[in-house]
């Protein structure tokens, strides 16, 4: 069966990040490849722009206050449309990532006119679920990916899909849909907020 370039490359870029090591201080080269295209994703004190280990002092309120982000992309095109995808590929655990890679939020059809507003306005395809890593669990990157759809697709989750957030084949949904490759991604380190 032929995989097409795409996957491979989505697979490479994304999926192969599942076993980088993450720390609180440094990220791996790989770690910050992924935060590129000049995606912007804003909590009310916290302006995600480049590769970020979230500041201790935010940790509580990302995971229990804070809720979905406006999401900004100054490159959109306002003819376009979008879907965003927000995963954890640490999922329980960086050394274990047996649920990664987990789906904390999924929005389709993003006009590109919103983006440049901060509204992931679109259809919601899972709603979000703020960063609540296990305690004791370690670091978590929680990644965000904005991909360019075809004018004329449909975007949907398959029945298998929706459900279950954990062990979510991201290559899969990004291969089917013939999504290629993201346009823009950005990406935060963080832990449980009583670790």
């Amino acid at each position: 069966m032929a995989v097409k370039l795409p996957a491979l490359v989505l697979c490479a870029w994304v999926l192969g990040l599942c076993h980088v090591g993450a720390s609180a201080e440094i990220f791996s080269p790989d770690d910050s490849a992924i935060c590129r295209g000049g995606l912007e994703v804003v909590y009310p004190e916290l302006d995600i722009t480049e590769c970020l280990v979230v500041p201790s002092k935010f940790r509580k309120k990302l995971s229990t206050t804070w809720w979905a982000p406006g999401v900004y992309f100054a490159a959109a095109q306002k003819d376009k449309r979008y879907t965003l995808v927000m995963i954890d590929p640490d999922a329980p655990s960086h050394t274990r990532p047996t649920s990664a890679s987990w789906r904390h939020w999924v929005v389709a059809n993003i006009k590109g006119s919103d983006l440049k507003q901060r509204l992931p306005r679109g259809t919601t395809l899972t709603d979000y679920s703020p960063p609540t890593p296990p305690r004791h669990s370690g670091f978590h990157r929680y990644q965000f990916l904005l991909f360019e759809q075809h004018s004329d697709m449909q975007v949907a989750l398959t029945e298998q899909e929706a459900s279950s957030r954990g062990h979510w084949d991201l290559n899969a949904f990004v291969n089917r849909l013939d999504l290629g490759a993201p346009v823009a991604a950005v990406q935060f380190i963080t832990q449980n907020y009583k670790d």
